[in-house]
């Protein structure tokens, strides 16, 4: 365990009694409600300074809501000091009426996210609308958070080239194949994407990209080594990514296992994974 306070960069917090997310009717243990008070018992142990909320992909009726609720659990936990919201960039220039009502909410509106890791088209974040809508981003002073599967890093390697303004963080590593340990060509894509200079790695949501009941530390080894050596001590970033992980892990063995993985680095380095670079690239 770190012996020092940590930053977790991925946290999601939801009620279905308050907010309709449809993707939780089939998903067991995950529908129920997740807020503070649960999140505070699920990490007994871990000392967390600091905690970035991110969208959860709630229904389209929601989405501005679900920020402003945000803000109020941020009132009452003020360890919660940013937020990445959904905003609908497939809109293109019409993207900017809803960032202008979003970035009013709070100032801890510090970037956004649109899933498209379920897109049946692995080229859709190259859309020039798409593409229109991440230039928009730096206007408003937005990250954006990128979610994907790792079939789908070839677009996102030209969408960051052609975003150069925009500055992006990639969320739990690109979903690699870990269970079947499958490493190439998600190698070769990440030292593409990690030389783009506007661009971070999140190392999140592993274990359920693993086998969720069998997973061990050697499963997972080569691909935080990969993602550590490619992006360097300076653009990597840690994530719980509860309570979704709950599916494969407890928060304390996530982070007893990321620390292991990860107990080489000199101390400046470990506190730039763990502390440091959240600070920093989500301007908390």
């Amino acid at each position: 365990m770190p012996d020092f306070p940590i930053i977790d960069t991925h946290v999601h917090l939801w009620d279905p009694e308050r907010f309709r997310m449809s993707w939780l009717d089939n998903a067991g243990i995950l529908n129920q409600r997740y807020a503070l008070s649960e999140y505070h018992q699920h990490t007994q142990g871990v000392d967390i300074e600091g905690m970035v909320y991110v969208e959860v992909d709630i229904d389209p009726h929601y989405t501005l809501i679900e920020p402003k609720w945000v803000a109020e659990q941020a009132r009452q936990d003020p360890r919660l000091r940013g937020i990445v919201a959904y905003a609908p960039i497939e809109n293109g220039a019409r993207v900017r009426a809803y960032l202008d009502e979003l970035v009013s909410i709070s100032p801890l509106i510090k970037g956004v996210r649109r899933l498209f890791q379920g897109e049946q088209d692995d080229a859709y974040c190259l859309r020039p609308e798409f593409v229109h809508g991440i230039q928009i981003l730096p206007e408003y002073g937005l990250s954006f958070d990128i979610c994907v599967r790792h079939t789908q890093l070839e677009s996102v390697i030209e969408l960051v080239r052609r975003c150069p303004g925009t500055a992006f963080i990639l969320d739990h590593i690109a979903k690699p194949d870990i269970k079947d340990h499958l490493l190439d060509p998600w190698r070769q894509h990440i030292e593409a994407l990690a030389a783009q200079p506007n661009v971070v790695c999140k190392i999140s949501g592993m274990v359920t990209e693993a086998d969720p009941e069998h997973w061990t530390i050697e499963d997972l080894a080569p691909y935080v080594a990969h993602v550590i050596a490619a992006f360097g001590e300076d653009r990597i970033l840690y994530g719980g990514d509860w309570p979704v992980a709950l599916h494969a892990t407890s928060y304390p063995r996530w982070v007893e296992t990321l620390d292991t993985l990860t107990a080489h680095l000199s101390p400046t380095a470990r506190r730039k994974l763990w502390i440091d670079n959240a600070r920093k690239f989500y301007r908390l």
